[in-house]
């Protein structure tokens, strides 16, 4: 029996995370995992691996890729240079097929842990080219006339950050789940994993902060987890105090802002409201 994921010393998981992972290894179905970026889906596929002692093989979905790369590529290209050549390899079309994510982790001798990581930037037929293969565990390779199954069942964890909707068919073939943004509680836990022993002051006075950005209306990209975490790290290494990231009406920014607000309507947006509390005096 498969150990059951509790999180790690480097991954901080809630309760409902944890849950969700183990209900789709036992019910061997992909886990949908959607989320703001930053929030740690990918992560937690490479968490869920070390903790379970599994190898990872990770496929990063792009707005090109297709599919069939998932599964292999025949280079029919290769095959017609060598056969100009009088190559003795063009008699062996397995010799020209290159093996996809899905097939190094259906081939795998050990179960894997395979991440397919955000989906929503591939073409919408791109979910739905994979239902069979993710449903049966196998596919057929034409070139050659083999079937290729899954010698152990690989864990799943597929990644969205919610940029398109994705096909009702593939969702139901997922487990599925919403990683909330952390709260302060959680928050601290997390920082806790990656600052040890930050003075709580500083602490207590950076998340109130970065959260007041986050609630601020009109602004266009809200900072991440691991956006805050980078945060913390140039305040620590420019050794800052409490006292020290202190704002008045005049300076609405940050210190060191350009690790939370990352691009310039984010920017203007606070220099605007540090301009109006200065007219309102």
């Amino acid at each position: 029996m498969t150990a059951r994921f509790q999180g790690t010393a480097e991954y901080v998981a809630t309760d409902d995370l944890t849950i969700a992972v183990n209900a789709a290894v036992t019910l061997e179905r992909p886990l949908l995992v959607k989320g703001e970026p930053g929030t740690g889906k990918t992560e937690l596929a490479k968490q869920v691996a070390d903790a379970l002692g599994l190898k990872m093989i990770e496929w990063n979905v792009k707005s090109t890729t297709r599919a069939q790369q998932g599964l292999y590529e025949y280079d029919a290209v290769s095959r017609l240079r060598d056969s100009q050549l009088g190559d003795e390899r063009v008699h062996d079309v397995s010799n020209y097929i290159r093996k996809g994510k899905l097939w190094q982790a259906f081939d795998a001798d050990e179960k894997v842990v395979l991440l397919i990581d955000e989906i929503d930037k591939a073409d919408i037929e791109f979910p739905n080219d994979l239902l069979q293969e993710l449903d049966k565990m196998e596919f057929h390779v034409y070139e050659t006339g083999e079937t290729i199954k899954a010698k152990n069942r690989p864990i799943v964890i597929i990644t969205s950050n919610n940029e398109k909707e994705l096909p009702d068919a593939f969702l139901r073939r997922c487990f599925f789940h919403y990683i909330r943004f952390p709260d302060e509680t959680t928050m601290r836990r997390i920082v806790e994993v990656h600052h040890p022993g930050i003075k709580d002051a500083l602490l207590t006075t950076a998340l109130t902060q970065f959260y007041e950005i986050r609630e601020t209306q009109g602004l266009k990209k809200k900072p991440s987890t691991s956006e805050v975490l980078d945060w913390l790290k140039l305040l620590l290494a420019e050794d800052l105090t409490a006292d020290d990231l202190k704002r008045d009406g005049a300076n609405a920014l940050p210190k060191l802002h350009g690790a939370l607000l990352k691009n310039e309507q984010d920017v203007h947006l606070f220099e605007r409201l540090a301009f109006m509390a200065r007219s309102k005096r």
